[in-house]
């Protein structure tokens, strides 16, 4: 039987304290959420290596050290209700759940969406809420939110999901630009998001979250 204990406190000693990653919350939640029994059953063996997991149709669990940067980042407070995008099997929201009074956790696969749900139940996480839905759509019977994060790779952010984000709230997402990518920090304000680039990072981009291409005559 696969010692899962050590192998998740060598991640957070060897991925995640050394990318900076200091805040007490997000050290505890990384330490004690079991990534092994949130991911596919044919990822339990490698749940917890420094690499993005596939996961299937392009969909990845984000690496450690790069998931953790973006809490950071957010720094998500207790009272604060979170919108989690392509949360697959319920890993990111799970740890999420940890720093904040609620999670709506975004799934577009139907049977990933229940799996996830399932776990998060088994493991006490019952602030979590799993939607199944189109990622880009995310959830606005759900929001507005104080906290948005996605977990995958974008190229641009609808206004539809802009909107769900409350006046002073925090975004971040991996923009990714050919095979090169940059975690960014965005804030509301009443004139939209602003931008700011925190890191370097990688990530296949989500289905609805690609460049729409503009047409001209």
């Amino acid at each position: 039987m696969p010692d899962y204990t050590t192998r998740r406190i060598a991640m957070v000693d060897t991925q995640v304290r050394p990318s900076d990653v200091t805040k007490f919350p997000i050290i505890q939640a990384m330490l004690s959420v079991p990534r092994e029994q949130l991911v596919a059953h044919d990822l339990k063996d490698v749940a917890y290596l420094g690499n993005n997991l596939d996961v299937d149709d392009g969909r990845v669990v984000l690496e450690p050290r790069t998931f953790a940067k973006m809490l950071d980042a957010l720094d998500i407070r207790k009272n604060e209700l979170v919108l989690d995008i392509g949360t697959a099997y319920g890993y990111s929201s799970a740890v999420i759940a940890q720093m904040a009074e609620a999670v709506i956790a975004v799934e577009d696969d139907d049977a990933r969406a229940r799996d996830a749900q399932s776990a998060l139940i088994d493991l006490n996480y019952d602030n979590v809420v799993v939607h199944q839905g189109p990622l880009a759509e995310g959830a606005a019977e759900h929001g507005p939110f104080d906290v948005i994060v996605v977990q995958g790779g974008v190229a641009e952010i609808s206004k539809n999901l802009e909107a769900q984000l409350k006046i002073g709230g925090r975004i971040a997402c991996l923009f990714m630009d050919g095979q090169l990518g940059e975690v960014r920090l965005g804030m509301k304000t009443e004139a939209g998001i602003s931008w700011r680039q925190i890191f370097n990072a990688s990530a296949p981009v989500l289905a609805g979250f690609e460049k729409k291409q503009e047409f001209s005559l």
